[in-house]
């Protein structure tokens, strides 16, 4: 008989936690999958490979309560092998109600030192407070997030692994032809979620500077502030344009000259790993997560001054297309040799494997 995973997540969004989650399953067949949401938002419909979906239709945080009842009865009622949590709520819920017999796996997905979730008082307290009551693995998606989840709440490890996100190399490893000559229009692509941490008020303000290159951003991506990005590019008069959410970015991304992420802070992001595979330039936000994924195969901004981001990009289209194909092809070479989905299901195998070998002693 297959041993049981309950998966705890917020919802099923396309985020990289989702993404994640939704393309491990899919990898583990040895496994009964028991997918579990707090509210019912679901980007993936029939990509989601598993044996049972739940969800608890929340309405709103008030009643998080009635969730983590509702959780705690969930499990008793599945009696996984283990339960896996994803993202901040689930993991709280799942630490004070699942019971202690039953190995509890968490992934953080985020540098939090410089995540507004971790910026609110309560929210550090509770997973501070919530740790120390029901220990349970922790899988970090970067080594320095790993150090810094510790570090930041002030806990001492018990049991931790790094594992990094994955690309899924059959879709973004088209080989880019380096272009003989720039077209009219420098094209800039950025691919992410409308919300703050993406920090597109950034580019916004840099591209004010930049009147006199021809130069246009593409950025793909849904959420809650589109409308305010609106206005503030059409104040701004920029050719920035929101593009909306693409489910074939591979196919959309050889159309543009470079890469290009403002990111406040990320976990490990899954959208920068897949413009690389696909062998884009990249010029990304200097922070800590992005210094890790990329290394030496990316250029890199200071989030203090637009006018750094106006600087690399003239010496980026000053360089030519031979240096951006070359750029690419050395970070396309990276991410095949660190960042692809074996390695990531052969890392989450051997956890699963210690931590379920570890509850039955």
């Amino acid at each position: 008989m297959k041993k049981k995973i309950v998966h705890f997540i917020y919802d099923l969004g396309r985020g990289g936690a989702e993404i994640m989650l939704v393309r491990a399953i899919k990898e583990l067949p040895e496994y009964e999958h028991v997918v579990v949401t707090i509210i019912p938002l679901n980007l993936f419909g029939a990509e989601l490979k598993c044996d049972k979906a739940v969800c608890f239709n929340m309405a709103s945080l008030y009643q998080l309560p009635l969730v983590l009842f509702r959780f705690g009865r969930l499990v008793r009622k599945e009696r996984p092998a283990l339960v896996h949590t994803h993202l901040f709520w689930p993991t709280i819920i799942a630490r004070i109600s699942t019971p202690r017999r039953i190995p509890l796996v968490t992934t953080i997905h985020a540098f939090i030192a410089t995540s507004v979730e971790y910026k609110r008082w309560y929210i550090r307290l509770l997973d501070k407070i919530t740790y120390r009551l029901r220990k349970s693995v922790i899988i970090v998606v970067a080594k320095g997030a790993l150090t810094e989840y510790f570090s930041f709440l002030k806990l001492k490890p018990w049991k931790a692994y790094p594992l990094y996100t994955f690309v899924d190399a059959a879709r973004f490893t088209a080989v880019r032809t380096a272009p003989q000559q720039a077209g009219p229009v420098f094209r800039i692509i950025s691919v992410g979620a409308l919300r703050e941490q993406k920090n597109y008020s950034y580019l916004i303000r840099a591209f004010e500077q930049l009147r006199h290159i021809p130069v246009q951003l593409d950025i793909y991506g849904a959420g809650p502030l589109r409308t305010s990005l609106e206005a503030q590019i059409h104040t701004a008069n920029v050719p920035i344009n929101l593009m909306g959410e693409v489910r074939n970015i591979e196919q959309v991304l050889p159309q543009y000259d470079l890469y290009v992420m403002a990111s406040s802070f990320e976990g490990f992001s899954l959208s920068v790993l897949e413009a690389m595979a696909m062998g884009m330039p990249m010029l990304l936000s200097d922070i800590p997560s992005f210094r890790e994924q990329a290394e030496g195969n990316a250029r890199y901004f200071s989030l203090h001054d637009p006018g750094d981001f106006v600087q690399q990009l003239q010496a980026i289209i000053n360089a030519g297309a031979e240096e951006r194909h070359r750029l690419g092809a050395l970070g396309q070479k990276h991410v095949l040799n660190n960042f692809t989905l074996p390695k990531h299901i052969e890392g989450l195998r051997h956890i699963y494997d210690e931590t379920l070998n570890r509850a039955s002693l």
